[in-house]
Parts: C-alpha cells; sequence; structure tokens
C-alpha cells in the first residue's frame, strides 16, 4: 500500500525532473543545484563518469551553450521509493535547434535518465545519474560534437 509521505516524495521528485528539463531549457545553470546534489555523480556517455556540481555544469554548458533553443521533454517516468532514497527512469526526447551558419540544423536525441536520488535537508536531490542513449538524429554538430563524439 502506498502511504501519503510516499505519495508526497513521488510529487517531489517528479516536480524535480520537470523542473530539471525546464532549467536546461531556459539554460538556467545557476539553479541545477535545485535538482542535483553538489556531489553528484553522472555519465552521460561518450566522456564516461564524471563527479562534482561543476563538472555537470560544464557538461550541460559545453552542448547547449552552443545551440539556439531547446526542448526536453520527459515521459514515462517510474519511481521507486525506498525511504529516504529512490530511483527514477524517464524516457527522454531532446531536440537541439542550430544557430548562427546550422540555425536550419535540429539534433535530436532519445533516451533514458536513470537517476538515484536521496532526501536531503533541502528536499530530494538526484546523487547519481545515468544517461543511456538509445538514437541520436539530425546534425551534432548542433550541440557542439562531431559524429564521434556521441556516446
Amino acid at each position: 500500500m502506498t502511504t501519503l509521505q510516499e505519495m508526497v516524495d513521488d510529487r517531489d521528485i517528479r516536480h524535480g525532473l520537470s523542473r530539471f528539463a525546464r532549467l536546461l531549457d531556459t539554460k538556467n545553470w545557476t539553479h541545477l543545484s535545485d535538482v542535483f546534489a553538489e556531489d553528484i555523480a553522472f555519465d552521460y556517455g561518450a566522456a564516461g563518469e564524471e563527479k562534482g556540481m561543476d563538472a555537470l555544469r560544464h557538461n550541460m554548458r559545453k552542448h547547449l551553450d552552443v545551440c539556439g533553443p531547446s526542448q526536453h521533454l520527459l515521459g514515462s517516468i517510474v519511481i521507486t521509493i525506498d525511504g529516504d532514497t529512490a530511483i527514477s527512469r524517464a524516457y527522454v526526447q531532446a531536440r537541439h535547434v542550430g544557430v548562427g551558419d546550422k540555425a536550419h540544423a535540429i539534433f535530436d536525441s532519445n533516451g533514458e535518465y536513470i537517476d538515484r536520488w536521496a532526501r536531503q535537508p533541502e528536499g530530494w536531490r538526484i546523487v547519481r545519474r545515468d544517461a543511456k542513449w538509445f538514437a541520436h538524429y539530425g546534425d551534432p554538430a548542433v550541440i557542439g560534437i562531431g559524429v564521434d563524439g556521441l556516446g
């Protein structure tokens, strides 16, 4: 049976995922700590595992600061809560639009975010993220990488 606390926790984690997508799409790098723990460990693919908020910000900025508008859509979210920890799995579709001489180009990524969450004094935070990419379409130069750099 689901408890009221589990329903509140589920809602808070879903809100965190939504907030993350909107932070990316507005390029609001200052507030990534509203979703991620300072000691975040993450693996987005090509670069392998990285750690820390500074590394996460750098990773996001190196791909999104060079493109125009983006839209990150998360869906088919499944959350398993175990006290003060949780795991969420969310499909992601991310569209990136080029700028300048790439204004005509688009780069799409489809995959899944697998996140480990911990309840912290300031609320739920992602302490580990693994991104699994299923497909990429379009021109990866839109996000500043060559075809060989995809993971």
